[in-house]
């Protein structure tokens, strides 16, 4: 009888708040979401030969911004395997010294004003395929409807076709694109692509 290509893992992990404890993780995990930007970014905010990965553990150990530890959700299984990080999306302008590299994130955003973002959602490679994705963007769906929301946005690659696949899968359709500015990233794509969920 062949091996199934799928587990009940993702509906028997548990689902608990992130903590700074998860910093690690935490950044490993957006890193893998972001394609290397986030790392990439670290990297230039590095001070005096600071490891970037550092950058990234202190980044997620802060008590404010959009990649905090206080936005996530991990899922865990032996060990966290899995996370979700999002908030609710306001009203704001980019300002005169936004690198020129968010600004199509800036405009796409714009663009979802009352939706929650899900800014991360992120499975270690030898968990996927498990149901976890699937489970994350169901727990989105619940928080954005707890705070009032109006439904679930996201920005993906458009070189990512697995991860819009899965996006599509569950109710989300693409609404806008803006192109990259990739300064000296090596990420794949060209446009960043909109996504929501009503």
């Amino acid at each position: 009888m062949p091996e199934k290509a799928y587990s009940d893992e993702g509906l028997t992990a548990e689902a608990r708040p992130a903590t700074q404890e998860d910093a690690a993780i935490l950044a490993k995990l957006v890193n893998m979401a972001g394609d290397g930007l986030p790392l990439y970014l670290w990297t230039k905010m590095a001070e005096d030969g600071e490891d970037p990965w550092e950058v990234g553990r202190r980044r997620a150990q802060r008590e404010e911004g959009s990649f905090s530890y206080r936005n996530a959700v991990v899922l865990e299984h032996g060990k966290v395997i899995a996370c979700l990080i999002g908030y609710p999306i306001v009203p704001s302008l980019p300002g005169p010294d936004t690198p020129a590299m968010f600004v199509p994130f800036n405009m796409l955003e714009a663009m979802a004003v009352g939706s929650w973002y899900v800014n991360v959602m992120a499975t270690l490679p030898e968990a996927r395929a498990r149901g976890y994705g699937s489970r994350l963007l169901a727990m989105a769906d619940t928080i954005a409807e707890a705070t009032g929301c109006t439904g679930t946005s996201l920005i993906v690659s458009d070189a990512n076709t697995a991860a819009r696949h899965l996006y599509e899968s569950v109710g989300y359709r693409a609404i806008a694109s803006e192109p990259m500015v990739k300064e000296g990233w090596t990420g794949a794509g060209g446009n960043w692509v909109l996504m929501v969920k009503p």
